[in-house]
């Protein structure tokens, strides 16, 4: 049977609403998790974890997470890393770390329960996710500065980061990050009172917010904090998507947008922009924008290290 229009918007937004990959949502860019571990492993083993090149496992507290590296460091440019979005291992990342590597060291991780990282040992909160990144970042960026790019559930986690680790995170990407208020914005655009097929997409995406899996973390809504003065861009969706979901839509649609302006508050320094062409996945739709974006930041980021307005 050919699914409808207003049936597949109800199954995108199931995979895009909270950064979460729930059964149906994309896999295209899924690998094979042993085979993507393994690549370039031997040819960095000798190497420090600052400079190897390729896929490797690095031990965070008892439990092995995935990390790619790729591109060359240089004096006084940041080192860029990729967050992922949830349901998302860092393979579907790997076009645009291709591209940023031409200029820019970058790296992407698989956080716990995701790719071909080990699963969680219990509940993870965004602290404990916190406290995997700072690890892996002591790994392979050291005391280089750096440039934290995440997309949805990765955006909203890089800016939660942020504010506690001004001393090393000196800019941001937020690519179409899930709204910081995302719980009270479900609950008020899907009312307890609604019907049809977005009350179980409030439900699942609310269950995966609140502990479920695959990362079993919970991510409670809260006020943005700010990181200082950091150059910021935040890209939001242009194709209104969202808008389709029965009855429901527009709303949502609404409250996706002013979750993107709240995210403004995280630096005295922050842009918004809209890719107009994109759906969630704006690195795949117009992964130009994300490129751009990204690489704007670097080089203000290496200005203001240097003094420079």
């Amino acid at each position: 049977m050919i699914r409808s229009a207003r049936v597949s918007a109800v199954i995108a937004l199931s995979c895009a609403v909270a950064g979460v990959g729930l059964v149906g949502c994309d896999d295209s860019a899924k690998a094979d998790p042993e085979a993507s571990a393994t690549t370039s492993a031997a040819a960095s083993k000798e190497a420090g974890d600052q400079d190897f090149t390729g896929t490797k496992k690095i031990e965070v507290g008892g439990r092995l997470v995935n990390v790619s590296c790729s591109g060359t460091s240089a004096d006084g440019r940041p080192v860029v890393m990729l967050v992922a979005g949830g349901g998302d291992g860092l393979e579907k990342m790997a076009g645009l770390q291709e591209t940023l590597s031409k200029k820019n060291r970058v790296c992407s991780y698989d956080r716990p329960g995701e790719g071909a990282s080990d699963q969680p040992e219990g509940p993870q909160t965004l602290e404990s996710t916190g406290k995997v990144l700072t690890t892996v970042l002591d790994r392979v960026a050291g005391d280089a500065p750096v440039v934290l790019a995440g997309h949805s559930l990765g955006g909203l986690i890089a800016a939660r980061y942020a504010p506690d680790h001004q001393d090393r995170i000196k800019g941001l990407v937020l690519m179409d990050a899930t709204s910081p208020t995302q719980t009270a914005d479900l609950n008020k655009g899907i009312p307890e009172t609604a019907t049809g097929p977005a009350v179980a997409l409030r439900d699942q995406t609310l269950a995966i917010l609140h502990g479920g899996e695959p990362e079993k973390l919970t991510v409670p809504d809260g006020k943005v904090r700010s990181a200082g003065d950091i150059p910021v861009e935040v890209i939001h969706h242009g194709k209104r998507y969202l808008a389709e979901v029965p009855d429901y839509g527009p709303g949502l649609e609404r409250a996706w947008t002013d979750g993107q302006r709240k995210w403004l508050a995280v630096s005295s320094r922050s842009k918004l922009s809209t890719a107009k062409t994109s759906g969630h996945y704006i690195y795949v739709d117009q992964p130009d924008i994300a490129v751009r974006a990204i690489e704007r930041v670097a080089v203000q980021v290496v200005d203001g290290a240097q003094g420079v307005d």
